[in-house]
């Protein structure tokens, strides 16, 4: 896995989790994720030198920079996986292949997708 997609896959970890609760602690990544303490504690201080969040040892919250990635990664899974249950493949099968695109997929090549099938939605 690519350093970048990693990043991608914890800021978007991190943004689910705070969608369900008030607050984020490293333990609730670790059972999202199914990854050791250590390698989330490793992560998280990557994370946090490079600015894109900020933790305490206790709660995990994304800042701007952090916030921006995560939400544009959650959008992409979101809409791939929706547009390829709506082509018929099973909801599993299509989350786990959103999971693989959404992080290969150019912006300009995904805004093209989701311009073309916003009638899908409607």
């Amino acid at each position: 896995m690519k350093k970048e997609e990693t990043i991608q896959n914890y800021l978007e970890a991190i943004y689910i989790i705070s969608r369900k609760r008030e607050n984020v602690r490293a333990i609730d990544i670790v059972n999202y994720l199914d990854f050791s303490r250590p390698t989330v504690s490793i992560a998280l201080k990557e994370l946090e030198k490079d600015g894109y969040l900020i933790f305490d040892d206790k709660y995990v919250v994304l800042t701007e920079k952090g916030r921006e990635v995560a939400s544009t990664m959650y959008e992409r899974h979101e809409y791939i996986a929706k547009i390829l249950m709506k082509l018929g493949v099973d909801e599993k099968t299509a989350y786990e292949d959103s999971c693989l695109i959404e992080h290969d997929i150019s912006k300009e090549t995904f805004d093209a997708i989701k311009k073309s099938t916003e009638h899908m939605f409607k």
